[in-house]
């Protein structure tokens, strides 16, 4: 009864997004409801005033084995639609661990139990009712003394039946309380805002699926078609470059749950975003999400890896990897050291299993040597970004060597001579680090990126704000001022 209550207080609560997030096989049916207005007015009313007019019932004890019957079959459409079978959960609150039975399950079964139950082994209104007709069918003979020993044993009947009514008033009264708090929170948080509270007033508002403009487009790399926007996997693997904050590395993995990482990758490929670049470290959670989904999301594999890039890729291939590339710090390091060999022969391996091969950088440098040795990958995966912010610490003579000097604040360390060289190669270039780990604005980033030269950024991505960079993407490659891009599009 509560559920329904608060649904009808709450201003402009609607199913939608619940039906919309359906994943099991009435999933289409449910989908076709939410997409019409007509129908989830109707969806919307009677799961409001089913929920109250069935909880009131089952609370006084009338009409039960009506009321129970109409709550199994709600409890019905609530199980149907989120069944708590492995990989049809995400994106729903669950208060335990389920495999195939759960509450709402629990819920159902016992109000078909109520259904066949007979109505006078409860205290109620139906068995008030149901005695009250038997004794006017069965028109009794006067008789005093009994009709006094009845009329006593009626009122003791009576409030037995009534048994529920000071809990009805218990929770009139709760309810009453819980909407004097809100209100009271609602007008001190909205009215009353200073330098502590403000910070948590609870008015963020994350951009769903209902938001989405459309979806993000693809470009080829070998044999695969990549979104132009791809998932980093930073902050799901929990390598935060947050500069001095040693604790944000220790909070994204908190945040990002097996369940956060499955529901992140699904909320993208809704919006057309269909490859991730991560470690070969999260395979484990790449295969439970191909598994328990059904998800298409392609796998880049960096193929860092503690004894090497041979052992990365031989990893990333077992793991079902759909492209690979020698991530940028250890080709930063290979062609410092001269040992081009090895790049030539990841790649070359790399090959042999059918993927494309790539080359990863932070350092421009590592490009020009690799090109300069005849050495030519699928594609190329570059940082690029401005050095327009505060906390970028340009030392170019300490960063002449691949370690010295080095700070987690800066990762292009020259954007002008990257744009440059990069505009004269025709690989297709992915590039990543575009927001210099959170310190350029994600409209001001992708801009540059695209503008120079960039056939796709690869950018690190929390669940609230995909559908948001999946729309800046689409913005940013409408614009009309990419105009001045000078480097080809990558079909």
């Amino acid at each position: 009864m509560y559920e329904g209550i608060s649904k009808l207080m709450m201003t402009g609560w609607s199913s939608k997004m619940f039906l919309m997030s359906s994943k099991w096989i009435f999933s289409d049916m449910f989908h076709k409801m939410a997409s019409s207005p007509e129908i989830m007015r109707v969806v919307d009313f009677m799961n409001i005033w089913g929920l109250i007019l069935i909880g009131l019932s089952l609370f006084i004890g009338l009409f039960v084995r009506w009321s129970s019957i109409f709550g199994a079959i709600l409890m019905l459409f609530y199980f149907m639609a989120f069944p708590p079978i492995p990989g049809y959960t995400f994106g729903t609150v669950v208060e335990g661990n389920y495999l195939w039975i759960n509450k709402t399950f629990i819920e159902l079964f016992i109000l078909l139990v109520f259904t066949v139950l007979p109505v006078n082994i409860f205290y109620g209104a139906d068995r008030w009712i149901k005695q009250w007709r038997e004794e006017k069918a069965e028109a009794p003979v006067p008789n005093i003394k009994k009709e006094e020993t009845s009329v006593s044993e009626k009122r003791r009947e009576l409030l037995r039946d009534m048994i529920s009514v000071p809990f009805l008033g218990a929770f009139a009264y709760a309810l009453y309380k819980k909407k004097k708090w809100d209100s009271f929170e609602e007008k001190f948080i909205t009215q009353k805002p200073d330098s502590v509270s403000g910070a948590t007033i609870k008015n963020f508002n994350f951009a769903s699926l209902n938001d989405l403009k459309g979806q993000v487009p693809t470009v080829k790399i070998g044999n695969l078609e990549i979104s132009r926007l791809i998932m980093g996997g930073n902050l799901i693997g929990g390598w935060a470059h947050a500069r001095d904050l040693l604790y944000a590395s220790k909070l994204v993995k908190a945040y990002h749950t097996d369940e956060r990482i499955m529901q992140t990758m699904q909320l993208s490929e809704k919006c057309g975003i269909n490859a991730l670049i991560t470690n070969p470290q999260l395979i484990r959670v790449i295969n439970k999400y191909w598994h328990e989904t059904g998800g298409k999301m392609h796998f880049i594999s960096d193929c860092g890896h503690k004894e090497g890039f041979l052992k990365g890729i031989r990893d990333s291939e077992a793991g079902g990897a759909s492209a690979m590339y020698c991530q940028g710090s250890i080709a930063d390091r290979l062609t410092h050291a001269g040992k081009f060999d090895e790049i030539i022969e990841g790649l070359e391996l790399i090959r042999s299993y059918g993927k494309p091969a790539g080359i990863g950088a932070h350092r421009i440098e590592t490009i020009q040597a690799c090109v300069e040795q005849g050495i030519k990958p699928d594609f190329w995966v570059k940082t690029l970004h401005h050095h327009n912010y505060w906390s970028a610490e340009i030392d170019t003579e300490k960063r002449s060597t691949v370690e010295s000097g080095f700070k987690d604040n800066l990762f292009c360390f020259k954007p002008n001579e990257t744009i440059e060289y990069m505009n004269k190669l025709d690989e297709p270039w992915i590039a990543f680090k575009i927001l210099a780990a959170g310190a350029i604005a994600p409209e001001n980033g992708f801009k540059y990126a695209f503008e120079n030269g960039a056939d796709l950024v690869c950018v690190g991505m929390y669940d609230f704000q995909v559908v948001e960079d999946a729309n800046l993407t689409l913005d940013v490659l409408a614009d009309n001022n990419l105009k001045t891009r000078q480097r080809r599009w990558m079909a």
